[in-house]
Protein backbone atom coordinates (compact mmCIF):
# COMPACT_ATOMS: atom_id res chain seq x y z
CA UNK A 1 0.00 0.00 0.00
CA UNK A 2 1.09 3.58 -0.69
CA UNK A 3 -0.22 6.45 1.43
CA UNK A 4 0.59 9.96 0.19
CA UNK A 5 1.11 12.88 2.52
CA UNK A 6 -1.50 14.72 0.46
CA UNK A 7 -3.50 13.81 -2.64
CA UNK A 8 -5.25 16.46 -4.73
CA UNK A 9 -6.59 14.00 -7.28
CA UNK A 10 -9.17 12.42 -4.96
CA UNK A 11 -10.82 15.75 -4.26
CA UNK A 12 -10.70 16.70 -7.93
CA UNK A 13 -12.54 13.55 -8.96
CA UNK A 14 -15.47 14.51 -6.74
CA UNK A 15 -15.59 18.10 -7.98
CA UNK A 16 -14.46 17.52 -11.56
CA UNK A 17 -17.73 18.20 -13.36
CA UNK A 18 -18.39 21.46 -11.50
CA UNK A 19 -14.78 22.64 -11.84
CA UNK A 20 -14.68 22.01 -15.59
CA UNK A 21 -18.01 23.80 -16.01
CA UNK A 22 -16.69 26.86 -14.16
CA UNK A 23 -13.41 26.85 -16.07
CA UNK A 24 -15.21 26.68 -19.40
CA UNK A 25 -17.27 29.71 -18.37
CA UNK A 26 -14.07 31.60 -17.50
CA UNK A 27 -12.36 30.80 -20.78
CA UNK A 28 -15.39 31.63 -22.91
CA UNK A 29 -15.92 34.93 -21.05
CA UNK A 30 -12.52 36.25 -22.09
CA UNK A 31 -11.98 37.76 -18.61
CA UNK A 32 -9.24 35.95 -16.69
CA UNK A 33 -7.95 38.53 -14.16
CA UNK A 34 -9.94 40.19 -11.32
CA UNK A 35 -13.34 39.43 -12.79
CA UNK A 36 -16.69 38.29 -11.42
CA UNK A 37 -15.31 35.05 -9.95
CA UNK A 38 -12.73 36.93 -7.88
CA UNK A 39 -15.38 39.37 -6.69
CA UNK A 40 -17.73 36.53 -5.75
CA UNK A 41 -14.98 34.62 -3.94
CA UNK A 42 -14.05 37.75 -1.99
CA UNK A 43 -17.68 38.26 -0.97
CA UNK A 44 -18.07 34.62 0.03
CA UNK A 45 -14.90 34.64 2.14
CA UNK A 46 -16.16 37.81 3.84
CA UNK A 47 -19.39 36.03 4.76
CA UNK A 48 -17.66 32.83 5.82
CA UNK A 49 -15.20 34.58 8.15
CA UNK A 50 -17.59 37.35 9.18
CA UNK A 51 -15.15 40.06 8.11
CA UNK A 52 -15.81 43.31 6.28
CA UNK A 53 -13.26 43.08 3.47
CA UNK A 54 -11.45 40.33 1.57
CA UNK A 55 -8.92 41.23 -1.12
CA UNK A 56 -7.71 38.54 -3.52
CA UNK A 57 -3.99 38.55 -4.36
CA UNK A 58 -1.53 36.34 -6.22
CA UNK A 59 -0.23 34.32 -3.25
CA UNK A 60 -0.16 34.00 0.50
CA UNK A 61 3.36 35.45 0.45
CA UNK A 62 2.13 38.54 -1.40
CA UNK A 63 -0.73 38.82 1.08
CA UNK A 64 1.80 39.14 3.91
CA UNK A 65 4.01 41.53 1.94
CA UNK A 66 1.11 43.88 1.19
CA UNK A 67 -0.32 43.58 4.71
CA UNK A 68 2.97 44.67 6.26
CA UNK A 69 3.38 47.54 3.80
CA UNK A 70 -0.10 48.95 4.33
CA UNK A 71 0.41 49.47 8.07
CA UNK A 72 2.99 52.23 7.50
CA UNK A 73 5.78 51.02 9.73
CA UNK A 74 8.98 53.07 9.63
CA UNK A 75 12.24 51.66 8.30
CA UNK A 76 14.10 49.83 11.05
CA UNK A 77 11.05 49.14 13.21
CA UNK A 78 10.88 45.74 14.90
CA UNK A 79 8.11 43.27 14.10
CA UNK A 80 7.71 40.36 16.52
CA UNK A 81 7.18 36.93 15.02
CA UNK A 82 8.03 33.25 15.43
CA UNK A 83 11.16 31.55 14.09
CA UNK A 84 9.14 28.35 13.60
CA UNK A 85 7.11 29.06 10.48
CA UNK A 86 7.31 29.29 6.70
CA UNK A 87 9.90 31.69 5.29
CA UNK A 88 7.38 34.22 3.92
CA UNK A 89 6.34 35.29 7.42
CA UNK A 90 9.77 36.80 8.09
CA UNK A 91 10.64 37.79 4.52
CA UNK A 92 7.55 40.01 4.39
CA UNK A 93 9.12 41.94 7.26
CA UNK A 94 12.63 42.34 5.82
CA UNK A 95 11.37 43.11 2.30
CA UNK A 96 9.57 46.10 3.80
CA UNK A 97 12.77 47.40 5.41
CA UNK A 98 11.87 46.18 8.89
CA UNK A 99 13.54 43.84 11.40
CA UNK A 100 12.11 40.51 12.57
CA UNK A 101 12.25 40.15 16.34
CA UNK A 102 11.97 36.43 16.91
CA UNK A 103 10.33 34.98 20.02
CA UNK A 104 10.50 31.28 20.90
CA UNK A 105 7.54 28.91 20.77
CA UNK A 106 5.74 26.83 23.40
CA UNK A 107 6.50 23.16 23.93
CA UNK A 108 2.81 22.32 24.02
CA UNK A 109 1.71 23.28 20.51
CA UNK A 110 4.57 25.20 18.80
CA UNK A 111 2.73 28.55 18.89
CA UNK A 112 4.75 31.67 19.60
CA UNK A 113 4.96 32.02 23.39
CA UNK A 114 2.63 34.91 24.25
CA UNK A 115 4.07 35.26 27.76
CA UNK A 116 7.48 35.90 26.20
CA UNK A 117 5.91 38.28 23.69
CA UNK A 118 4.49 40.37 26.53
CA UNK A 119 7.79 40.26 28.40
CA UNK A 120 9.59 41.64 25.34
CA UNK A 121 6.96 44.33 24.83
CA UNK A 122 7.53 45.44 28.42
CA UNK A 123 11.28 44.97 28.85
CA UNK A 124 13.12 45.00 25.51
CA UNK A 125 15.83 47.72 25.54
CA UNK A 126 14.41 49.15 22.31
CA UNK A 127 10.76 48.47 23.08
CA UNK A 128 9.71 51.82 21.60
CA UNK A 129 10.79 50.49 18.18
CA UNK A 130 8.58 47.39 18.42
CA UNK A 131 5.62 48.40 16.28
CA UNK A 132 4.11 45.18 14.95
CA UNK A 133 3.42 41.52 15.68
CA UNK A 134 2.82 38.69 13.21
CA UNK A 135 1.42 35.66 15.06
CA UNK A 136 1.04 32.48 13.00
CA UNK A 137 -1.93 30.14 13.28
CA UNK A 138 0.21 27.06 12.76
CA UNK A 139 -0.70 23.66 11.29
CA UNK A 140 -4.43 24.50 11.29
CA UNK A 141 -4.76 25.50 14.95
CA UNK A 142 -6.08 28.87 15.99
CA UNK A 143 -3.90 30.67 18.49
CA UNK A 144 -5.52 32.15 21.60
CA UNK A 145 -7.61 34.81 19.83
CA UNK A 146 -8.86 36.40 23.03
CA UNK A 147 -5.28 36.84 24.25
CA UNK A 148 -4.24 38.33 20.89
CA UNK A 149 -7.03 40.90 21.20
CA UNK A 150 -5.92 41.74 24.72
CA UNK A 151 -2.29 42.20 23.64
CA UNK A 152 -3.36 44.44 20.77
CA UNK A 153 -5.44 46.63 23.07
CA UNK A 154 -2.98 46.68 25.98
CA UNK A 155 0.14 47.61 24.01
CA UNK A 156 -1.36 49.39 21.00
CA UNK A 157 0.65 47.16 18.71
CA UNK A 158 -0.40 46.47 15.11
CA UNK A 159 -1.17 42.81 14.49
CA UNK A 160 -1.06 40.93 11.20
CA UNK A 161 -2.38 37.39 11.60
CA UNK A 162 -0.63 34.91 9.33
CA UNK A 163 -3.53 32.56 8.71
CA UNK A 164 -2.06 30.79 5.68
CA UNK A 165 -2.60 27.38 7.26
CA UNK A 166 -5.76 27.72 9.32
CA UNK A 167 -8.71 29.15 7.40
CA UNK A 168 -11.89 28.17 9.21
CA UNK A 169 -10.29 27.70 12.64
CA UNK A 170 -12.30 29.53 15.28
CA UNK A 171 -13.08 29.96 18.95
CA UNK A 172 -15.84 31.36 21.12
CA UNK A 173 -15.17 34.81 22.58
CA UNK A 174 -17.86 36.32 24.80
CA UNK A 175 -20.47 34.05 23.26
CA UNK A 176 -19.51 34.87 19.68
CA UNK A 177 -17.80 32.66 17.11
CA UNK A 178 -14.58 34.42 16.09
CA UNK A 179 -12.37 33.18 13.25
CA UNK A 180 -8.59 33.07 13.11
CA UNK A 181 -7.34 35.97 11.01
CA UNK A 182 -10.06 38.42 12.04
CA UNK A 183 -8.91 39.87 15.39
CA UNK A 184 -5.81 41.74 14.19
CA UNK A 185 -5.58 44.81 11.98
CA UNK A 186 -5.12 42.53 8.98
CA UNK A 187 -5.21 38.78 8.35
CA UNK A 188 -3.68 36.82 5.49
CA UNK A 189 -4.69 33.58 3.76
CA UNK A 190 -2.92 31.25 1.34
CA UNK A 191 -4.67 29.24 -1.36
CA UNK A 192 -1.60 27.14 -2.19
CA UNK A 193 -2.80 23.76 -3.53
CA UNK A 194 -2.04 21.80 -0.35
CA UNK A 195 -3.97 24.18 1.92
CA UNK A 196 -7.36 23.25 3.40
CA UNK A 197 -8.87 25.65 0.86
CA UNK A 198 -6.43 25.20 -2.00
CA UNK A 199 -6.47 26.14 -5.65
CA UNK A 200 -4.60 24.62 -8.58
CA UNK A 201 -1.82 27.19 -8.51
CA UNK A 202 -0.83 30.12 -6.32
CA UNK A 203 -3.36 32.45 -4.75
CA UNK A 204 -3.95 34.38 -1.55
CA UNK A 205 -6.26 36.79 0.22
CA UNK A 206 -6.05 39.62 2.75
CA UNK A 207 -8.87 40.25 5.22
CA UNK A 208 -9.61 43.31 7.34
CA UNK A 209 -12.43 45.25 8.96
CA UNK A 210 -10.74 48.58 8.23
CA UNK A 211 -12.18 50.44 5.21
CA UNK A 212 -9.09 52.60 4.63
CA UNK A 213 -6.68 49.67 4.77
CA UNK A 214 -8.88 47.68 2.40
CA UNK A 215 -9.01 50.51 -0.15
CA UNK A 216 -5.25 50.91 -0.08
CA UNK A 217 -4.60 47.17 -0.39
CA UNK A 218 -6.86 47.00 -3.43
CA UNK A 219 -4.67 49.68 -5.00
CA UNK A 220 -1.41 48.04 -3.94
CA UNK A 221 -2.29 44.77 -5.67
CA UNK A 222 -2.52 46.61 -9.03
CA UNK A 223 0.75 48.58 -8.95
CA UNK A 224 -0.66 51.18 -6.56
CA UNK A 225 -3.20 52.41 -9.11
CA UNK A 226 -6.49 53.94 -7.99
CA UNK A 227 -7.54 53.81 -11.63
CA UNK A 228 -5.77 52.37 -14.64
CA UNK A 229 -2.49 54.14 -15.49
CA UNK A 230 -2.85 56.53 -12.52
CA UNK A 231 -0.57 55.42 -9.67
CA UNK A 232 -0.81 56.88 -6.17
CA UNK A 233 2.18 54.86 -4.98
CA UNK A 234 4.47 52.05 -6.08
CA UNK A 235 2.58 48.82 -5.52
CA UNK A 236 2.76 45.22 -6.69
CA UNK A 237 1.58 43.05 -9.53
CA UNK A 238 -0.44 40.73 -7.31
CA UNK A 239 -3.83 39.87 -8.73
CA UNK A 240 -5.84 36.73 -8.09
CA UNK A 241 -6.82 35.21 -11.41
CA UNK A 242 -10.29 34.08 -12.45
CA UNK A 243 -9.20 30.47 -12.95
CA UNK A 244 -8.20 30.04 -9.31
CA UNK A 245 -11.21 31.99 -8.05
CA UNK A 246 -13.62 29.89 -10.12
CA UNK A 247 -12.20 26.75 -8.49
CA UNK A 248 -11.91 28.18 -4.99
CA UNK A 249 -15.52 29.35 -4.84
CA UNK A 250 -16.57 25.73 -5.43
CA UNK A 251 -14.25 24.43 -2.73
CA UNK A 252 -15.28 27.12 -0.25
CA UNK A 253 -18.81 25.67 -0.24
CA UNK A 254 -17.27 22.35 0.83
CA UNK A 255 -14.83 23.75 3.40
CA UNK A 256 -16.92 23.04 6.51
CA UNK A 257 -17.31 19.45 5.35
CA UNK A 258 -13.56 19.21 4.70
CA UNK A 259 -12.83 20.57 8.17
CA UNK A 260 -15.13 18.02 9.80
CA UNK A 261 -13.42 15.22 7.88
CA UNK A 262 -9.97 16.43 8.93
CA UNK A 263 -11.10 16.51 12.56
CA UNK A 264 -12.31 12.92 12.17
CA UNK A 265 -8.90 11.90 10.77
CA UNK A 266 -7.25 13.46 13.83
CA UNK A 267 -9.61 11.51 16.09
CA UNK A 268 -8.77 8.32 14.18
CA UNK A 269 -5.04 8.85 14.67
CA UNK A 270 -5.49 9.47 18.41
CA UNK A 271 -7.53 6.28 18.78
CA UNK A 272 -5.00 4.26 16.78
CA UNK A 273 -2.02 5.54 18.78
CA UNK A 274 -3.82 4.49 21.97
CA UNK A 275 -4.81 1.13 20.50
CA UNK A 276 -1.19 0.36 19.61
CA UNK A 277 0.17 1.63 22.95
CA UNK A 278 2.26 4.35 21.32
CA UNK A 279 1.38 7.15 23.73
CA UNK A 280 4.77 6.99 25.45
CA UNK A 281 6.61 6.87 22.11
CA UNK A 282 4.99 9.70 20.23
CA UNK A 283 3.48 13.07 21.12
CA UNK A 284 0.47 13.77 18.94
CA UNK A 285 -2.07 16.63 18.66
CA UNK A 286 -5.13 16.63 20.84
CA UNK A 287 -8.21 15.65 18.82
CA UNK A 288 -10.37 18.76 19.21
CA UNK A 289 -13.92 18.82 17.89
CA UNK A 290 -14.67 22.51 18.54
CA UNK A 291 -13.04 23.55 15.22
CA UNK A 292 -10.33 25.54 16.98
CA UNK A 293 -8.01 23.14 15.11
CA UNK A 294 -8.72 22.32 11.46
CA UNK A 295 -5.69 20.01 11.04
CA UNK A 296 -3.99 21.43 7.98
CA UNK A 297 -1.02 19.35 9.08
CA UNK A 298 -0.95 16.46 11.53
CA UNK A 299 2.39 16.98 13.24
CA UNK A 300 3.72 14.51 15.78
CA UNK A 301 6.84 14.71 17.93
CA UNK A 302 9.39 11.96 18.57
CA UNK A 303 12.71 11.65 20.30
CA UNK A 304 15.56 13.33 18.40
CA UNK A 305 17.07 10.23 16.87
CA UNK A 306 13.74 8.61 16.08
CA UNK A 307 12.33 11.34 13.81
CA UNK A 308 14.67 10.91 10.87
CA UNK A 309 14.88 7.14 11.21
CA UNK A 310 11.09 6.84 11.33
CA UNK A 311 10.74 9.11 8.30
CA UNK A 312 13.09 6.83 6.33
CA UNK A 313 11.31 3.72 7.58
CA UNK A 314 7.89 5.01 6.54
CA UNK A 315 9.23 6.04 3.14
CA UNK A 316 10.31 2.44 2.55
CA UNK A 317 6.75 1.38 3.36
CA UNK A 318 5.29 3.82 0.82
CA UNK A 319 4.09 6.36 3.38
CA UNK A 320 4.55 10.06 2.68
CA UNK A 321 5.71 12.37 5.46
CA UNK A 322 7.30 15.80 5.69
CA UNK A 323 9.19 17.97 8.15
CA UNK A 324 7.71 21.37 9.07
CA UNK A 325 10.24 22.91 9.66
CA UNK A 326 13.78 21.47 9.51
CA UNK A 327 15.49 24.84 10.10
CA UNK A 328 14.37 27.73 12.29
CA UNK A 329 14.20 31.10 10.56
CA UNK A 330 16.77 32.50 13.00
CA UNK A 331 19.27 30.00 11.54
CA UNK A 332 18.69 30.89 7.89
CA UNK A 333 21.74 32.24 6.08
CA UNK A 334 19.85 35.28 4.77
CA UNK A 335 19.00 36.37 8.33
CA UNK A 336 22.55 35.98 9.63
CA UNK A 337 22.93 39.73 10.07
CA UNK A 338 20.19 39.70 12.72
CA UNK A 339 22.80 38.23 15.05
CA UNK A 340 20.94 35.22 16.42
CA UNK A 341 22.65 31.98 17.37
CA UNK A 342 21.08 28.54 16.96
CA UNK A 343 20.72 28.19 20.72
CA UNK A 344 18.76 31.41 21.22
CA UNK A 345 15.46 29.57 20.73
CA UNK A 346 15.79 26.12 22.34
CA UNK A 347 12.16 25.05 21.90
CA UNK A 348 12.26 25.90 18.20
CA UNK A 349 15.57 24.05 17.83
CA UNK A 350 14.06 21.02 19.53
CA UNK A 351 10.99 21.09 17.26
CA UNK A 352 13.11 21.27 14.09
CA UNK A 353 14.79 18.01 15.11
CA UNK A 354 11.83 16.05 16.47
CA UNK A 355 8.62 16.83 14.55
CA UNK A 356 7.15 14.94 11.62
CA UNK A 357 3.96 15.52 9.61
CA UNK A 358 1.87 12.42 8.85
CA UNK A 359 -0.66 12.08 6.01
CA UNK A 360 -3.89 14.00 6.52
CA UNK A 361 -6.47 15.21 4.03
CA UNK A 362 -10.27 14.88 3.82
CA UNK A 363 -10.24 11.87 1.49
CA UNK A 364 -7.69 9.87 3.51
CA UNK A 365 -9.11 6.40 4.18
CA UNK A 366 -9.33 4.79 7.63
CA UNK A 367 -7.40 1.75 6.36
CA UNK A 368 -4.63 4.07 5.18
CA UNK A 369 -4.39 5.61 8.64
CA UNK A 370 -4.30 2.14 10.14
CA UNK A 371 -1.45 1.25 7.78
CA UNK A 372 0.46 4.37 8.83
CA UNK A 373 0.12 3.69 12.56
CA UNK A 374 0.76 -0.05 12.22
CA UNK A 375 4.06 0.77 10.54
CA UNK A 376 4.96 3.29 13.21
CA UNK A 377 4.36 0.48 15.70
CA UNK A 378 6.58 -1.85 13.65
CA UNK A 379 9.33 0.77 13.63
CA UNK A 380 9.37 0.95 17.43
CA UNK A 381 9.19 -2.83 17.77
CA UNK A 382 12.27 -3.07 15.55
CA UNK A 383 14.09 -0.45 17.61
CA UNK A 384 13.45 -2.39 20.80
CA UNK A 385 14.96 -5.65 19.52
Amino acid sequence: MKVPLFDMTRQYEKLRKEILKNLDAVFTSGRVILGDNVKMLEENVQKFLNTKHAIGVASGSDALLIAVKVLNFEKGDYIITTPYTFFATASSITRNGLKPLFVDITEKDYDIDLDKVEDILQNHPEKEKIKGFIPVHLFGKSMDLKRLKQIKEKYGIKIIEDNAQSIGAREQIDGKEVYAGTVGDVGTISFFPTKNLGGYGDGGMIITNNDDLAARMRKLRVHGAAKKYHHDEVGFNSRLDEVQAAILKIKLKELEKYIEKRIKKAENYAELFKKHNLEDKIKYPEAKTDKSHVYHQYVVELKKGDRDRLKDFLKEKGIGTSIYYPVGLHSQECFKELGYSEDDFPVTQHATKTTLALPIFPELKKKEQEYVVENIKKYFEGEEK
